[in-house]
């Protein structure tokens, strides 16, 4: 059996490095992308493309290549993406906007580009990473949460529009990794006038912490394996540490004051 093309966008570290590693151990056939291909000339793990998902003459070089290479591309996982943190009120527009670019439209722009090849295999599996901080609007990461929650609503429409040819799709919401997220996160920095300079520190601080806690990333390859293996994914799937997934249950059970209450302790608020 021919082994299935894989296309990782953000594939150079963390959480797309991890996953390119696992699977090209389990006999992927393995693409990774980059937006500077010349930041990593010693890199070797698999093969790296260079692609910025915010262009679009960029994504259709790196997707032409693979087709040429390998004649089909079966999976495609839409990983690269870009933190951000700040009150909203004090959020610099262009910040909010490269962000939007980067985690809502750049995977957009890859789906549009791989769907034809997919439609034309009549079969392709493409697996939206968001994260469990979709799901919820989190105080000082508001523009975060809101992109990965409109990519997550984004692949329930679009699974229903490709079902008829053969295309699968599907989230995958991970809660805090041990990666590099934070050294290219853009924060708003802490104003000494800032009326939100004690609580937005507070949890800039808590953030960083729960990111230098989170567990292997590896959790998360694992997760995307046991998808890429199934023959009908489902719409939603979510991988973190039990109390990451639980707070969604709760969320989906308790009145919205009640839960915004949580949060509040939660964030000394």
């Amino acid at each position: 059996m021919k082994r299935k093309v894989v296309l990782i966008t953000g594939g150079s570290s963390g959480i797309g490095k991890s996953i390119g590693i696992f699977l090209k151990a389990n006999e992927y056939v393995v693409y990774g992308t980059t937006r500077k291909l010349d930041k990593h000339p010693s890199f070797d793990t698999f093969e790296l493309l260079e692609m910025d998902v915010r262009n679009a003459d960029s994504i259709r070089n790196a997707i032409d290549k693979i087709i040429a290479n390998e004649g089909r591309l079966d999976v495609v996982i839409n990983n690269a993406g870009i933190g951000i943190t700040g009150a909203i009120e004090e959020t610099p527009q262009q910040e909010i906007l490269n962000t939007f670019d980067t985690n809502f439209n750049g995977p957009i722009h890859v789906i549009k580009a791989v769907l034809p090849q997919m439609r034309k295999q009549k079969d392709g599996l493409i697996i939206n990473i968001t994260s469990i901080a979709g799901y919820m609007g989190l105080p000082y990461r508001g523009i975060y949460s809101a992109t990965k929650g409109a990519l997550s609503l984004l692949t329930e429409a679009l699974r229903m529009e490709v079902k008829e040819f053969g295309i699968h799709v599907t989230n995958l919401a991970p809660g805090d990794f041990a990666t590099n997220i934070a050294s290219g996160r853009y924060h708003a920095p802490v104003e000494d006038s800032s009326p939100y300079k004690d609580n937005y520190s507070n949890i800039l601080q808590q953030i960083n912490d729960d990111v230098d806690a989170g567990k292997n990333p590896i959790q998360v390859a694992e997760a995307v394996l046991k998808i890429i293996r199934i023959k009908k994914p489902k719409v939603h799937y979510k991988v973190g540490t039990f109390m990451q997934r639980f707070s969604l249950v709760l969320k989906s059970i308790l009145p919205d004051k009640v839960y915004e209450k949580l949060l509040l302790n939660h964030y000394k608020l």
